[in-house]
């Protein structure tokens, strides 16, 4: 609405300063100047001859020139020239008038942005750029959140990030503070435990276990949650708890289920996986063997998929599920083995080479 009014002001400075010179017309002589002039020099002959400064023809010629010219002042009087101006001055304020605003709605509407709502320049400074490095973004919320402090969405927001960027003892403020504005959820109080953990060296301390219960006590299917109070009963020495937990999630999970690896890497860890990392479909076919039997098959699985590996290194998923493989088969040596060579070959890669070791991270092997 204030943009609209700025205009009409400035429409009507425009036509205004267009208006102005054409309302002021030739000014009118004051009336009867140019005729007292020559009745002045009229009355300066009858002086003169009174005088004897001339004689009577002389004079008598200056009276018929002068009253010649007095006849045609009057006659000017009556009929004045500026009067044909008028019709174009009324064309020109018409068109003042009317065709400055048409004209400038019609270029307007299309090259404007008429519904566009007002930006001022100072919030056009405050607004986040996503070029910006991360930290400066995150001072920037940091600071909306100091004078908002109870903007659960901020909170949110702010959480993951700060654990990202490892600063766990502010995520697990941040996560405090988003279960506070934006209510309980198995989720947030499972991201808290994570932070906690975290904060504690990847040590589940009691206070981060007691998150994952509770998030468990909400959604009894909090992957997270499991995962990690599973990884508690390992610190604390009881392995068959932890199997039993894992296991549980593989039973329950997806094929697909993107933290299968990691489940799968942890109950390697523990010595409670009876099979590699393998495919389903071959799981499958070896359901039916004797041990034995099934061991060889699997082995052979392995083999085949080294050999594959070492003709084309840039599988990054062949090489994890390899390294798992060995890990689940009790060879800890030929995993070592498996990750060495799989960081060679991807070493000219950074994206591989990052993905293998995210993948690698959680499987308990040195270097």
């Amino acid at each position: 609405m204030t943009l609209w009014f700025v205009f009409a002001l400035m429409t009507a400075a425009a036509i205004f300063a267009v208006l102005w010179p054409l309302s002021r017309g030739g000014r009118p002589q004051s009336e009867g100047s140019e005729a007292a002039v020559y009745r002045d020099q009229l009355a300066e002959i009858d002086r003169d001859v009174a005088a004897g400064l001339i004689g009577s023809s002389e004079a008598e010629a200056a009276r018929v020139e002068i009253s010649r010219r007095l006849l045609a002042a009057a006659d000017g009087r009556r009929n004045p020239p500026i009067a044909s101006n008028t019709g174009l001055r009324r064309s020109a304020a018409i068109m003042a008038l009317v065709g400055l605003p048409v004209v400038a709605v019609a270029l307007y509407l299309p090259l404007g942005s008429p519904r566009l709502r007002d930006f001022p320049l100072a919030e056009r400074t405050r607004a986040p750029d996503a070029t910006q490095p991360l930290d400066n973004l995150v001072a920037q919320v940091e600071a909306h959140l100091e004078k908002n402090p109870t903007d659960g969405r901020g909170w949110n927001v702010l959480a993951p990030v700060l654990a990202r960027l490892g600063r766990y003892d502010e995520a697990v403020r941040a996560y405090r503070n988003s279960i506070a504005y934006n209510g309980e959820s198995s989720e947030r109080r499972a991201n808290l435990g994570e932070a906690l953990a975290a904060a504690a060296g990847g040590v589940v301390t009691s206070e981060a276990k007691a998150e994952f219960e509770r998030a468990l006590a909400m959604n009894a299917d909090e992957v997270k949650a499991s995962y990690f109070l599973g990884l508690a009963a390992e610190q604390d020495g009881r392995g068959n708890e932890a199997t039993s937990i894992w296991r549980g999630m593989l039973a329950k999970a997806p094929p697909d289920a993107p933290w299968r690896p990691l489940v799968q890497a942890a109950l390697a860890r523990v010595g409670g996986v009876s099979a590699p990392a393998l495919p389903d479909d071959a799981v499958a076919a070896a359901k039916d063997m004797n041990e034995a039997d099934r061991g060889a098959m699997i082995r052979g699985m392995v083999e085949r998929l080294a050999v594959r590996l070492k003709q084309n290194g840039d599988d990054v998923e062949g090489w994890l599920r390899l390294v798992r493989a060995y890990m689940v088969m009790g060879d800890r040596d030929k995993a070592k083995g498996a990750l060495t060579e799989a960081r060679q070959a991807v070493a000219n890669d950074a994206e591989r080479l990052r993905q293998l070791n995210e993948g690698l991270k959680n499987l308990g092997l040195d270097g």
